[in-house]
Order: C-alpha cells, then sequence, then structure tokens
C-alpha cells in the first residue's frame, strides 16, 4: 500500500450509498411517526443500536404536534427492529433533566429533545443531545446500560449543540466537540463553528478551544458543526461533520416556503494525542444530497421531503475489516446508510486517491 500521505491527486468521494436506502423511515415505526432522521448509531452489547430523532405530526405541515427519540435493534447494521415504544419522551426528558434543574419547572422550561448521538465509553452507552429551553438551545450528555434508565451527567449554558464524545480518554479527559451559536457573530448570519471542550468526569466542561471554522471548508459558506462522534484511525481521529451552503436564490424547497440551505457530508482528522489540532480536512464534500431521498424530491413515494439538499451524519462505525458504515438523515425526513474503507477516507481527508 502506498503512503497515502503522498498523494496529490483530488479523489471523488469513496463513500458508496447503500442500496436499501433509506434504510429506516417512518413507515417502519410502530407508533405516530412522520420524519425520522438524525439518528445516533454504534455497536454495542454484540448488536447495532439506533436512536433517532422522529418528528411526529400531518404530513407537510410544519407544525410538528411533538418530537420524541426512537429506539432501534439491527444484526446486520441495515435492517433495523423498531422497539414499540420510544425511549425518550418530552415528558420523560423534562424528569431526566429535573435534577440538574431543581429551581425550575421542567415543564415549562423544557419543550424539545432531540438530535441524539451515541458513543460506548467504557462499556457504557452515553448519549448526547440538543435540547430547546424557555432560555435557549442547550446540549447535554447523559448515560444508560438499558435504554430504559438514563442518567443526566451534564448540561451546557444556552446557546450549544451538536455533542459528540470522543470514545475514549484522552491525556486522561474525557473530550467532546460541540458547535456553540454565538448572537454576535465575527461576520453575521451563522457562521457557526466546531469547538472542543474537556472533562474529568463527564460532568464539568471547560478548556474550550476552536478546532475548525467555517472559512477552513471550501464548501461552507454558512455553518459548520460536529455530526458523527469520532472514530480511532492510525493516523488521527477521523470525524464526519455537516457544513452549509446558504444561496440565498434558492426559493421554496420542500415543505417551507423558503429554504436557502444546501447541508453536505464532510470529513476531518483531527489529532491523536491532540484532538484541538487538526490533521486534515477534506477539500471537497464527503457526500452531497443527489439521490431523490437527500435532494427531497420525492424522498417517498409521490411526495417531497420536509426540506430539500440536506444530509446530516450522526453516526460512524469502523469494521474490524476496515469498513466505516456512516448514518445520516435525507431531507430531514429518513435514515441512510453509506460505506468506504477506513484507508479511503483517509486518502480523501488529504485530497489524495488511494491505490495498491
Amino acid at each position: 500500500m502506498v503512503d497515502i500521505l503522498s498523494k496529490l491527486a483530488v479523489s471523488a468521494t469513496p463513500l458508496k450509498r447503500h442500496a436499501a436506502n433509506p434504510i429506516l423511515s417512518a413507515d417502519d415505526v410502530p407508533y405516530h411517526a412522520t420524519l425520522v432522521f438524525n439518528a445516533g448509531v454504534a455497536k454495542y452489547q454484540g448488536r447495532y443500536v439506533m436512536v433517532f430523532r422522529n418528528d411526529y405530526g400531518r404530513w407537510g405541515d410544519t407544525r410538528f404536534d411533538g418530537t420524541n427519540l426512537g429506539l432501534a435493534f439491527s444484526d446486520d447494521g441495515v435492517n433495523w427492529q423498531v422497539q414499540p415504544r420510544p425511549c425518550i419522551t418530552l415528558e420523560q426528558a423534562r424528569d431526566l433533566m429535573r435534577p440538574l434543574m431543581p429551581h425550575r419547572d421542567t415543564h415549562e422550561e423544557i419543550y424539545r429533545f432531540y438530535d441524539p448521538r451515541l458513543t460506548v465509553i467504557d462499556g457504557r452507552m452515553h448519549l448526547c443531545f440538543a435540547v430547546d429551553t424557555a432560555h435557549g438551545v442547550c446540549g447535554g450528555v447523559a448515560v444508560t446500560d438499558d435504554f430504559d434508565r438514563f442518567e443526566l451527567l451534564s448540561i451546557s449554558s444556552p446557546d450549544n449543540r451538536n455533542l459528540v464524545l470522543f470514545p475514549e480518554k484522552i491525556d486522561g479527559h474525557y473530550v467532546r466537540l460541540e458547535r456553540p451559536m454565538p448572537v454576535y457573530s465575527r461576520r453575521g448570519r451563522d457562521r457557526f463553528d466546531i469547538w472542543l471542550a474537556r472533562s474529568p468526569d463527564l460532568r464539568y466542561w471547560g478548556g474550550q478551544r476552536c478546532v475548525l471554522g467555517v472559512e477552513d471548508l471550501p464548501h461552507a459558506n454558512d455553518k459548520i458543526g460536529p455530526g458523527a462522534p469520532p472514530i480511532k484511525t492510525r493516523l488521527g481521529w477521523l470525524t464526519a461533520i455537516h457544513t452549509v451552503n446558504r444561496d440565498e436564490s434558492r426559493g421554496k424547497n420542500g415543505w417551507e416556503a423558503k429554504w436557502t440551505k444546501r447541508y453536505d457530508a464532510g470529513l476531518a482528522l483531527l489529532d491523536l494525542e491532540d484532538p484541538s489540532r487538526v490533521v486534515a480536512v477534506a477539500p471537497a464534500p464527503l457526500l452531497t444530497p443527489e439521490a431523490s431521498y437527500e435532494t427531497g424530491h420525492n424522498a417517498t413515494p409521490d411526495t417531497d421531503g420536509f426540506r430539500n439538499h440536506v444530509i446530516f451524519p450522526g453516526g460512524m462505525i469502523l469494521e474490524d475489516d476496515g469498513e466505516v458504515k456512516i448514518y445520516y438523515g435525507a431531507a430531514d425526513t429518513v435514515e441512510c446508510l453509506a460505506k468506504a474503507h477506513v484507508d479511503d477516507l483517509l486518502a480523501f481527508c488529504f485530497g489524495a486517491a488511494l491505490s495498491d
């Protein structure tokens, strides 16, 4: 195998969409479901496990009745068995957060709990999530052993979200990527970036560092943020991120009168010992909306998806044979899968083509 760092030619994405896409949709859910997307996926206790976001309401109506988190298991990572009820409802989320908000009425304070990400650390499943509160958007970390009982470990101050945990301690600390949302951004509009924070115990977080800015991604002009929790490779921590390109000329897209954004999946490689240091960033999108279930056109038979031109990676699994499974939400409507070999993903980070 040639040294991938010596390659210079920019390559096309090595990712291949799975023929079974979408691998999960509202039709697969045995309770009220409308949009099933932005799932966290991991391998745990011998099975693949998925926790997915479910926005439920009336098809075509942006005023949803609510959001919950669904749970599914799989033996092969492709065919999923959805459990008969959500694993976290809004009321359960309010109960979960009450110990860390003892002086607030969580029934009034918490009104949406969503966008799960899964990381196994020391044999326990850790769930990162976003939560909309009466005082801003927060990110949180919880832990579970059975997806029935959860313990809330920490909640961020507003405004912060898209938290993803590294699967092991680094230099004695737990580490996460996050995306703060500054109101007074340095360049206007969104311009949200990727930051890193450290913790001695998953409860108290500090040592924040800016890792990647919007200006570091040639295919983004609006905002970027964490996507899937990082996987460990011989060259660094590999992580799929989300990148956003805004074009004000875009008109009606999906269910909304105007949707000006396109969400792509990007790819970054971070240093193994100091993940606040960027080793490489893929010079082109890892995946951009092209399939009908990603562009939103006929995302389900004879109907358009919620938001056109959206790909959002949320899960990344490195198999023993070097295959990487990347799970992503498409058109904010369904959940999908794409695959590549880890060596090809590393080469893509360096804008290179890998060959024997």
